[in-house]
């Protein structure tokens, strides 16, 4: 709605993991790095990459994988909380590996997968397992990977998996029974959110790639955008986008701090009334609670006085 209005050519804070749009702070840049060795490396094993939600480890994942070379191989789960014999067929399925109609047999599937790692090492290719959202994975699906993994030759391993999940894979992985899969991660990196110097060149960077160079988002609103959004990119998107839209609305050629105010409010799920609420809320406590010290204040006086006054002398003890 607002593109035409301030000259997108596309939306700028999509939150599709358009690579394109990867901001390289020095945490991305290093997470890229990581996945980039996961493709890369001929010792193959585990690549492990963590971070909280909306912290950019699907968009740093298509951005590896657009640079992947050519003799790779990449077999791709979005959705992995499946079971063992439905992730092996899914896995079949990327790689386009044939296996017998309607069947559900894990040593079957294993046995195809296998053969296909085999022939794809004699033809000098390499093949890449990576599964996003894999805290959803069971214990005894990550096992099953681990044994995946058992395939080798002298040199090398002919499976490399990359996990890419919330912080909960990592309580996952440190569990004793998953000891021997732990131990055979080659790289492991946990992204963080960006920091405050970060977040103002990550949202002229997108504000760039959809063809403005103007500063839409002026410096004090950038740090209160901060403030909203913890640095968080999926949330920062989601707040900028609907400012752009507040901005268009009012017919203003950049966002301004209540705009931005009232876009956090709405992307955060806390309505206008009750912001005001909350603060008259809070205001009223701190009334009552300065009135009740100053309160607390005059009954020790007036105390102390009364005290006092019972232990002068009276007049016919003078």
């Amino acid at each position: 709605m607002y593109l035409e209005y301030f000259g997108f050519r596309e939306e700028p804070f999509s939150i599709a993991p358009d690579p394109r749009y990867l901001y390289l702070s020095p945490r991305h840049e290093e997470a890229l790095a990581h996945l980039a060795f996961g493709l890369k490396n001929p010792g193959g094993g585990f690549v492990l990459l963590t971070g909280e939600v909306g912290t950019g480890k699907t968009t740093i994942c298509r951005c590896a994988l657009e640079t992947a070379p050519e003799e790779c191989d990449i077999a791709f789960i979005y959705n992995p909380k499946l079971s063992i014999p439905e992730l092996l067929s899914a896995i079949c399925d990327e790689l386009s590996i044939p296996y017998p109609s309607g069947s559900g047999g894990t040593k079957i599937l294993v046995d195809a997968i296998n053969e296909r790692l085999l022939e794809s090492y004699r033809q000098g290719r390499k093949t890449v397992l990576v599964i996003d959202e894999a805290q959803n994975l069971e214990v005894e699906v990550l096992e099953q990977l681990r044994l995946l993994t058992n395939l080798e030759t002298n040199e090398r391993k002919l499976l490399q998996i990359i996990l890419i999940g919330q912080p909960e894979l990592l309580d996952r992985l440190a569990q004793p029974r998953l000891r021997q899969l732990a131990q055979r991660i080659v790289a492991r990196y946990h992204l963080t959110h960006l920091n405050a110097g970060e977040l103002p060149a990550y949202v002229h960077h997108r504000l760039m790639v959809a063809g403005v160079r103007r500063r839409l988002f002026p410096e004090p609103v950038l740090r209160r955008l901060y403030r909203r959004t913890g640095g968080i990119p999926r949330l920062v998107n989601a707040v900028c986008d609907r400012a752009l839209l507040g901005a268009y609305v009012r017919g203003l050629d950049r966002v301004d701090g209540a705009i931005l105010e009232q876009a956090a409010r709405e992307v955060m799920g806390i309505p206008a009334r009750n912001w005001r609420e909350w603060r008259l809320a809070i205001l009223g406590l701190a009334f009552a609670l300065a009135g009740a010290i100053v309160t607390a204040q005059a009954v020790s006086t007036n105390g102390s006085l009364e005290a006092a006054g019972k232990n002068l002398p009276s007049i016919g003890e003078r």
